[in-house]
């Protein structure tokens, strides 16, 4: 059990996104991805009954339902996004200046850096900016961290985000084919960030923005949570000067979610309508990280 906590996390993420990238290569149909996509959440699943961080958050919270449609929608708009790729590449005027002679690992991991620089600065600023946090308080809604939750997300802060994340591999002309596997990546890495499995990283901590780092983030505080918002990297976090790498071990049950709202909604459709309401007191700028996931 010792060495599973320790290599849990990086055999998990090596070997989903590498059977991605080999599915790919193959030539093989998206709905493959789909398939793989559902044995890593059923891995997590299973990984989470094994080594649990907190035991309570693998019991029912009533919250199955709410995420599965919360994954079902998200990920079925990614998938349609990337199909949709070159259609939108073939709006930008120039030609391709993608570095497609670089082995592919390579054009990946460069995937990877540039969605997740837009990606996590446009979740700093949905912590600052009041009409972004409106739509992305869905996701620290969330009162337990478990693998499937990572991929709850209002389909409106989805949107901005990728669309913000993809603008370089848009204007750069990706290839498809890595753009297929740099949004598998996105599904793995959400999942592994929100994981409730006791992993252990060592000195990976400090770059690599999974579960242990990640916990930080969902505290229903003004201050304490209002750290660590990179997706894959704590880069960001570095340079921005919200990097949080104490131990995580004290964040328990009862001690995520959303601070002064008690009255969050729980079902899908009232958490899809509640950024349109006028909320009890609408955060101002030093308010907006009062949560209390990304």
């Amino acid at each position: 059990m010792f060495l599973f906590r320790y290599v849990y996390a990086p055999a998990y993420f090596l070997i989903f996104v590498g059977g991605a990238a080999l599915l790919v290569s193959a030539g093989a149909a998206p709905i493959w991805l789909v398939g793989l996509l559902f044995a890593a959440i059923a891995t997590s699943l299973v990984a989470e009954r094994v080594a649990p961080f907190e035991r309570q958050w693998n019991r029912d919270h009533g919250d199955a339902r709410r995420d599965l449609a919360h994954a079902l929608v998200n990920e079925g708009s990614i998938l349609v996004l990337v199909l949709l790729l070159p259609l939108f590449a073939s709006l930008v005027p120039w030609s391709s200046i993608w570095p497609a002679a670089l082995p592919f690992w390579a054009e990946l991991t460069l995937a990877i850096i540039l969605l997740d620089a837009g990606i996590s600065l446009t979740h700093f600023a949905s912590h600052r900016v009041p009409i972004l946090w409106r739509f992305h308080a869905v996701h620290h809604s969330v009162r337990r961290m478990y693998g499937f939750n990572g991929l709850l997300k209002h389909p409106v802060h989805q949107l901005i985000e990728i669309s913000v994340g993809t603008l370089p591999w848009l204007l750069m002309g990706i290839p498809q084919e890595v753009a297929m596997v740099g949004a598998f990546a996105v599904a793995i890495q959400l999942q592994l960030q929100h994981s409730n499995v006791d992993m252990r990283l060592g000195p990976l901590a400090y770059v690599w923005a999974v579960a242990p780092v990640h916990r930080h983030h969902h505290l229903a505080s003004e201050t304490e949570g209002d750290v660590n918002f990179g997706l894959f990297l704590t880069v960001w976090d570095a340079l921005l000067g919200t990097a949080q790498f104490r131990s995580s071990d004290h964040i328990r049950a009862s001690r995520v979610g959303i601070a002064g709202r008690p009255d969050y909604p729980e079902t899908y459709l009232d958490q899809l309508a509640d950024p349109f309401k006028q909320w009890p007191s609408e955060p101002g700028a030093a308010q907006v990280a009062s949560k209390g996931v990304g």
